[in-house]
């Protein structure tokens, strides 16, 4: 298998400590060169003196001076504060870059990797939630691939290599349906954080996990298919599967549902991207059905996670309605868990602020920064 030098931004999230797991269990050829997060320096030096990158970028000048204390001198170069993360990614030192930083902050990251011609394996959806349509093109363009981590994206991916595009009648993308399935909407009006952040399958940060409760994942994630396999929000389907064993499925017109099973586990589409186009030998339990035994299905209430129609709506634009979408989720989710706003006016806020907002399309990444800031600025008082 050939060596690969791998760029993790946010190896100290959930996602960046999966993928320094599966480059050390891949051993001899694969090597994290470059580790880079916002603030927490102390498991990043943790991540230091384990796996001895080549560089280092913390965006928090602060704890970067900490980090290089605490180091004593022994230490890989350091970079820090403001746009550190990007100066982590350089062509020539980097086969594939890992953007796993939460939020639409990763959006500069994964366009700068792939304007260098470098592959990029995407953890954050809201970078193709934001710019899908820039994103793409970029890497047409240049040639970098763009690979899904999600794992419903991830198993799309795979599945695809079955058959031809034009022979794609639709995808289904699977959630769990968070840990407010089943909830009344009377129930979940009064639901608090830590009820919120109660996760039935996976183990993941504050933010992702919020999103998870309302389903705005799920909007998010239709809003990125549409981008990444290029096929209109009509023919993207969500389905409620509480086992999370199926991560995704492929329709083909002749009538044949190809399936992609496995234990929820986030270093198998981890180690996909790592490896792609080859396979390495798994890390992950061997799943057994007989053991799983009932895999069940059902379609989501839009009742009770209005964050669907919003994606649906939004899925169907080429503008800049997606930018402000996920801004003012991202500052929304922020002011319930700071305790300022109940759980049902996450999703309130949002739709407010698409509502007033006045969409530019064909957008430039200017024009979607901008709508970005707009949507937190409006959010925030909103959410105040």
């Amino acid at each position: 298998m050939p060596a690969k030098r791998i760029t993790i931004l946010g190896s100290t999230g959930s996602v960046g400590r999966s993928a320094l797991q599966v480059v050390s269990a891949l051993g001899p050829g694969y090597r994290a060169v470059a580790l880079g997060a916002q603030r927490s320096w102390e498991p990043l030096r943790e991540q230091v003196l384990s796996h001895k990158p080549l560089r280092v970028a913390l965006e928090d000048s602060g704890a970067a001076r900490s980090l290089k204390a605490s180091l004593n001198g022994s230490s890989p170069e350091i970079l820090d504060g403001p746009g550190s993360l990007a100066g982590l990614i350089q062509s020539g030192e980097t086969d594939l870059v890992l953007v796993a930083v939460v939020g639409a902050a990763g959006l500069a990251l994964a366009h700068r990797a792939l304007s260098l011609g470098i592959p990029v394996a995407l953890a954050n959806k809201e970078c193709m939630v934001v710019a899908g349509g820039l994103l793409t093109a970029l890497s047409r363009k240049t040639g970098a691939a763009l690979l899904p981590v999600d794992s419903e994206h991830n198993a799309v991916f795979q599945l695809l290599q079955a058959g031809r595009k034009e022979d794609v009648d639709r995808i289904t993308l699977t959630g769990s349906g968070g840990p407010f399935r089943g909830w009344t909407p009377e129930r979940m009006a009064k639901a608090t954080v830590e009820e919120a952040l109660k996760h039935p399958t996976w183990k993941m940060g504050p933010k992702i996990t919020i999103d998870s409760a309302t389903m705005m994942n799920k909007a998010l994630e239709v809003i990125e298919a549409r981008w990444l396999f290029d096929l209109p929000p009509e023919r993207i389907e969500i389905l409620v599967h509480p086992q999370s064993i199926v991560h995704g499925m492929v329709s083909f017109r002749d009538g044949a549902v190809l399936a992609h099973l496995g234990h929820p586990d986030m270093r198998a589409p981890i180690q996909h991207a790592f490896t792609w186009p080859a396979r390495s030998a798994q890390q992950v339990k061997t799943l057994d059905l007989a053991d799983v035994g009932t895999l069940t299905f059902e379609r989501p209430d839009p009742v009770r996670f209005p964050a669907l129609a919003l994606g649906r709506r939004v899925a169907g634009t080429d503008g800049t309605e997606a930018a402000v979408l996920n801004a003012a989720n991202e500052t929304a989710v922020e002011a319930f868990l700071a305790g300022r706003i109940p759980f049902p006016r996450i999703v309130a806020a949002v739709d407010e602020a698409l509502s007033a907002h006045a969409p530019k399309r064909t957008p430039a990444l200017e024009d979607l920064i901008e709508a970005d800031a707009w949507a937190r600025r409006v959010t925030a008082g909103a959410c105040a």
